[in-house]
């Protein structure tokens, strides 16, 4: 059985997906873009859409019962991938320790032009 997840604090969808899914103890989550849940506004440059986005997962990912420690898995999409390094720096903030498995790919365009997004897959408790 599938358990639909959804949460204000984090941008809500702006097509026909969830959020996130649950599957038994797994979730796995829709692309999350640097969206301000509240605002709709979208913060300047790399390193706060990167903030952003990356806390707008980990928000979903707790709404889910998800820990950070407990992501296996992330997808992180950029428009630019000479902001590696940047995007690296404000990552590890994030996952500090017994870091997920990670692929990060250079794409030529995100929803509402956003500059990163990022997906996860996370097991609960």
């Amino acid at each position: 059985m599938k358990k639909i997840i959804s949460t204000d604090k984090a941008p809500a969808a702006i097509g026909p997906y969830s959020q996130a899914i649950e599957v038994g103890n797994m979730v796995f989550t829709s692309g999350v873009i640097p969206v301000v849940p509240a605002t709709g506004e979208i913060p300047e440059g790399i390193e706060a859409q990167a903030k952003q986005a990356i806390g707008n997962l980990v928000a979903l990912l707790q709404e889910s019962g998800v820990a950070v420690e407990n992501v296996i898995k992330t997808t992180v999409f950029i428009k630019n991938m000479d902001d590696f390094g940047k995007i690296n720096a404000i990552y590890s903030e994030f996952f500090t320790k017994d870091c997920p498995a990670r692929s990060c790919v250079e794409v030529a365009r995100l929803p509402k032009d956003v500059l990163i997004e990022i997906e996860a897959i996370g097991l609960k408790g």
